[in-house]
């Protein structure tokens, strides 16, 4: 495994790149780490594309400590990925809190993006009560929990190798910086997303898990975000939770591919 940078106001970015083809860009979830694909990785390789990996900034391998974690900032990231290895059209996949911050790469260089999927982005902001609040903030600040939280994102099963891969994450997450950067990832940010959706002309895909239990009606909330854009299609994951390419990765790759190949026809 070759970790890979590029520098950035403030610090620099981590990515790993395998395979040839056209270029897949992966941004993956609040807490997480580039690790959230390893999965889905091998099986876009063995269809033909070069796939970056990027651990979001304040994740993973890149740079804690950033003045801003608001989503068009990471999207400018995953734009410097993209020029480092030679510029687009790319695809930009991200997963959750990435969801919001394709759309701003989208937006602000349609020369360099070629299409965006979003994988269980959130089109409006959950009203919490009290006592949720509270567990949120709770969440926000330990390693501990936020590994409980996660596991609650599989309703329907996790991956083999999964407990490895949280020990991994929640160690990360002790490091220095760490949990400052969730928090900053959680925080509101303005403009939101769904304000540049309408600016986005090129193909999107939006993915979502039909058990994701961070909504209450999965389907509903494809189908809003895929309003929002003028050229977009919403596909469901059966039997899948928050992340498709985790607990779903073979099926979640057929929908991509899928979707690669038609806009590369178009």
């Amino acid at each position: 495994m070759t970790i890979s940078y590029v520098e950035r106001d403030g610090g620099r970015i981590a990515y790993e790149v395998h395979g040839e083809g056209p270029l897949v860009v992966l941004a993956h979830g609040m807490g997480e780490n580039r690790a959230a694909y390893r999965h889905l990785v091998p099986l876009l390789v063995d269809a033909g594309y070069r796939v970056a990996s990027v651990d979001v900034r304040g994740h993973g391998r890149s740079s804690a400590g950033w003045p801003t974690y608001a989503p068009a900032e990471v999207g400018g990231d995953l734009l410097a990925v993209v020029r480092a290895l030679g510029g687009g059209p790319a695809t930009l996949v991200g997963s959750s809190s990435s969801g919001a911050a394709v759309v701003f790469a989208a937006a602000d260089a349609p020369d360099l993006v070629g299409a965006i999927v979003q994988v269980g982005a959130f089109v409006t902001e959950r009203k919490l009560n009290p006592v949720l609040r509270l567990a949120v903030a709770a969440v926000l600040r330990s390693p501990r929990l936020f590994g409980m939280f996660h596991r609650s994102l599989f309703p329907s099963g996790r991956p083999a190798d999964y407990a490895a891969y949280r020990k991994a994450m929640v160690a990360n997450l002790r490091e220095p910086g760490r949990m400052a950067a969730m928090r900053g990832v959680a925080a509101p940010a303005e403009p939101h997303w769904t304000t540049r959706a309408p600016e986005v002309r090129q193909p999107v895909l939006v993915l979502m898990g039909t058990k994701d239990p961070d909504f209450p009606d999965p389907g509903a909330e494809a189908r809003a975000a895929r309003r929002l854009f003028a050229t977009a299609e919403a596909r469901m994951i059966d039997d899948s939770g928050h992340y498709p390419h985790a607990d779903r990765p073979a099926e979640t790759a057929a929908q991509l591919v899928a979707f690669l190949k038609a806009t590369a026809r178009a």
